[in-house]
């Protein structure tokens, strides 16, 4: 009997790569049957979680449905859960629901994209006092924690009660980390300048802290001597040099790489952009497939970007550990189109071609009207800068809505010191609810 199923393709993450990959292979002239495994159910745009965070922009300006991207496309199904396990012989996918239930998924074709999450260098208990930039939960969090604080000084004598609430220590200098310290300050002097009657705002102290000699050290130097001016304008305090050694209630310790004696920074706040590391499922690919991995995670694989010994796996994005591939969005799109191709040309009878990485450049938003832009020879800074990045990331938002709503609250922004999505919720210890999460299941182990 003649088999006529289609191919099955089972894409686990709707980032960047997940999402490019599937809108390649979505439609009628692809002969593919998609299936789309994200544990939010939609595509994020992280690039832009800090001004979320910190009140410029809503979640929906920087987030979109997967159901609703891909609703015209008959051939792409999207769920919601996340990936535990996966049978290689089966060729199957164990997937855990919201609710902690499991189900399974089959495949011929398996492209994992599922990224990286925040890494606390072995010390996860920092989470409970320093909330990392990877999720819109994250961006919420912050985004509490941040306006709370000023609400909390309002209330407080002068002191150094007082001034603890009112400073905010970020940890790592690198786009995200430099992206929150100015938007803090901004908001600091701007947003709040004129709301509170008992303190000033503008007093607010920003500590950032970096283990290196320099801030932003993916970008020329230059462009980072520039970003280090424009912060100190700001009223950022940079502390490069030192490791922060333990994150609790009331602030941060920071040891100095040089040596010498620890120091105590009093911060009721603490932010974390530090470091990253590969999700539980990562790990467990690399033990069942035998796939080597560095430090962070990260997994090598094959030239066309398949694992050896199972060339019908991909793996692609962030999770990528070969040829010094960076970390960035356009890495994954890039990884998730080459990977249709693959998939498009194999269902042809076509070989696949090696995948080869064009860096579009880097960018990083400090403060309104100053902003970084680094594509090749070409290098941007301050207006300028701060105009080419905002066409850049409006290039990239998905969605047409997204785009022509996001241009016009950062018109309004511009114009006004307000920020209009500054709403918070501090959350109701007697409310009995469902409040449904996937902290169990990312400490479990993978089941079977």
């Amino acid at each position: 009997m003649v088999n006529t199923r289609r191919p099955r393709v089972l894409i686990i993450g709707g980032g960047f790569g997940g999402l490019f990959c599937a809108r390649r292979l979505a439609g009628a002239d692809v002969d593919v049957d998609v299936t789309l495994l994200d544990r939010a159910a939609g595509h994020l745009f992280q690039p832009l979680l800090y001004q979320c965070a910190t009140g410029t922009l809503s979640i929906g300006h920087i987030s979109r449905p997967l159901r609703e991207e891909f609703a015209r496309h008959r051939n792409v199904t999207t769920l919601l859960g996340e990936a535990v396990s996966l049978d290689p012989k089966l060729r199957q996918i164990t997937a855990l629901r919201p609710d902690e239930t499991t189900f399974t998924l089959d495949y011929d074709v398996l492209v994992v994209a599922a990224g990286m999450q925040q890494s606390y260098f072995g010390k996860p208990h920092f989470a409970q006092w320093a909330p990392g930039m990877k999720t819109l939960d994250d961006a919420l969090c912050i985004r509490q924690r941040l306006f709370t604080a000023f609400e909390i000084a309002e209330t407080l004598p002068p002191g150094p009660e007082r001034d603890s609430w009112l400073t905010f220590a970020v940890t790592g200098g690198g786009p995200t980390g430099v992206e929150l310290a100015g938007q803090i300050r901004e908001v600091a002097t701007r947003t709040l300048a004129n709301e509170f009657h008992s303190i000033e705002p503008e007093d607010a102290r920003v500590l950032l802290f970096d283990g290196g000699d320099r801030v932003l050290k993916s970008f020329a130097p230059d462009l980072a001597a520039k970003a280090t001016t424009t912060l100190r304008k700001l009223g950022v305090e940079l502390h490069l040099g030192v490791h922060v050694t333990d994150v609790g209630r009331s602030g941060v310790t920071v040891t100095p790489k040089s040596g010498g004696p620890q120091e105590q920074y009093e911060a009721r706040t603490v932010l974390w952009t530090a470091g990253v590391e590969a999700v539980p499922f990562a790990k467990h690919l690399s033990e069942v497939l035998d796939i080597p991995a560095d430090r962070a995670g990260r997994l090598q694989v094959e030239p066309d970007l398949s694992v050896t010994g199972h060339p019908e796996i991909f793996v692609i994005g962030d999770l990528v550990g070969r040829d010094n591939l960076p970390g960035v969005a356009e890495n994954a799109m890039q990884g998730g189109l080459h990977v249709a191709e693959c998939i498009r040309r194999e269902l042809v009878g076509k070989p696949r071609r090696k995948y080869r990485y064009r860096d579009l450049g880097s960018a990083a938003y400090i403060s309104r009207g100053k902003a970084l832009l680094q594509v090749g020879p070409i290098k941007l800074s301050g207006f300028v800068g701060w105009v080419a990045w905002g066409v850049l990331h409006i290039a990239f938002l998905t969605g047409v809505r997204n785009r022509v709503s996001t241009v016009a609250t950062w018109l309004a922004t511009i114009a006004r010191a307000g920020r209009y999505h500054r709403a918070f919720m501090l959350g109701n210890d007697t409310a009995i609810e469902q409040r449904y999460t996937w902290s169990t299941g990312d400490q479990q182990a993978p089941p079977g």
